[in-house]
């Protein structure tokens, strides 16, 4: 009964999400709905920021098993359509979920590290494995010769060592140079998802299909990766 009621409360919460933003969820009106007191919520969740947390959780499983359920369809072997498909599975959940997406990745989000161990944070580093992990099965296969070591500074290396931390990026193939190249692929992808998620590039067309092809063809064939269209 508490797992159930637990459920119902983040399956509210996740309603008043997308109706209202994160700012419109709150315990009083997920209670008032219930026909529970807000003290009641309590026994379930410690705050609204727990909620959130665990709400935060489930959405990075939600869109992990989306990303493995889009590589699940290709043969084990075929990496170029694995890559793909994963990235490609990212785009469809985020502009299928748009404030789920603005939930897990917005602004309003408290960075957090590899020593974090709050549900979210697990669930996130999760997320980040699956593409940590066709990252260096890239290397792995000598798809691309990986970029000279960087020049970097203290500030810099201590960025990277923290990165590769978080995404679990510590395999035989990591080092300082193949760190900042995942870094740079992951950042010029994730912000490409988030301009249209977050419709800041609407003057130029409503759906940007065509944009994110052209540029995921130009990302992953610098990856090695043979690009096939959907």
């Amino acid at each position: 009964m508490r797992e159930a009621t637990s459920r119902e409360i983040k399956e509210i919460a996740r309603r008043h999400l997308v109706a209202h933003g994160s700012s419109g969820v709150s315990l009083r009106a997920i209670a008032r709905e219930m026909g529970m007191t807000a003290p009641g919520l309590y026994r379930y969740f410690s705050s609204l920021h727990d909620l959130l947390d665990s709400l935060r959780a489930d959405l990075f499983t939600e869109l992990t098993d989306a990303v493995a359920a889009a590589q699940a369809a290709l043969p084990e072997d075929d990496t170029d359509g694995r890559v793909l498909a994963a990235l490609r599975a990212v785009r469809a959940w985020a502009l299928g979920n748009r404030a789920e997406f603005t939930l897990l990745f917005g602004p309003a989000v408290t960075d957090t590290g590899p020593d974090d161990d709050s549900p979210a944070a697990v669930a996130g580093q999760r997320f980040a494995a699956a593409f940590v992990s066709l990252f260096d099965r890239l290397l792995a296969e000598g798809r691309f010769a990986p970029p000279p070591e960087p020049e970097a500074s203290a500030e810099l290396r201590a960025q990277l060592d923290a990165f590769a931390a978080c995404t679990g990026f510590t395999g035989d193939h990591a080092s300082d140079a193949a760190t900042q190249f995942m870094l740079r692929s992951w950042v010029r992808f994730y912000g490409l998802v988030c301009m249209e998620v977050f419709r800041h590039l609407g003057f130029v067309a409503d759906d940007l299909g065509a944009l994110f092809e052209a540029e995921l063809r130009d990302l992953v064939t610098g990856l090695g990766v043979v690009y096939r269209a959907p």
